[in-house]
């Protein structure tokens, strides 16, 4: 089994590497894969899109769901050619992903300027000090959606 997860992860870093010869962007390639089986595939497509959530993970991740027609990806391990951002692992996370998979850590990554290390640093401060300012606004009329949502027939948890 171990060859068959270095050849994943191969393809991951193959990814990364083709993002940069062809000049779309960050160094960051993912496989999702499911019963042995590729499921989804990505790079970095946050240049060529215009969105900064379009990391490799993210990307392969909305992929895998669109393939498999489910927001839940239990069942699936995730390749990714670095360990992931909080962004990507928040998602990985709500995808409900069974086993991380990476190559590159968060330090080598900060190595060559994508450092996210201020990011788990602001999630540690109340949000008085954090350098975005937080504003709450409505919070009273915005109840009324959670509240139609604990009490709904129709929706579906996830």
């Amino acid at each position: 089994m171990r060859e068959k997860h270095q050849e994943f992860m191969r393809m991951a870093i193959r990814l990364s590497e083709e993002n940069v010869q062809k000049g779309l962007g960050g160094p960051f390639g993912a496989v999702i894969v499911k019963d042995g089986e590729v499921v989804a595939q990505s790079a970095n497509t946050v240049v060529p899109t215009n969105d900064p959530t379009a990391h490799a993970e993210v990307a392969v991740i909305r992929l895998a769901c669109q393939k498999l027609n489910t927001y839940n990806l239990s069942g699936c391990v995730i390749y990714t050619s670095c360990e992931p951002c909080p962004m990507c692992l928040g998602a990985i996370y709500w995808a409900h992903l069974d086993t991380i998979y990476y190559a590159n850590t968060k330090k080598d990554a900060a190595s060559i300027a994508f450092d996210d290390h201020f990011i788990y640093e602001e999630l540690e401060r109340p949000m008085d000090e954090r350098k975005l300012p937080f504003v709450q606004l409505l919070r009273d009329e915005a109840q009324k959606a959670f509240k139609l949502w604990e009490d709904s027939d129709l929706k579906i948890e996830y």
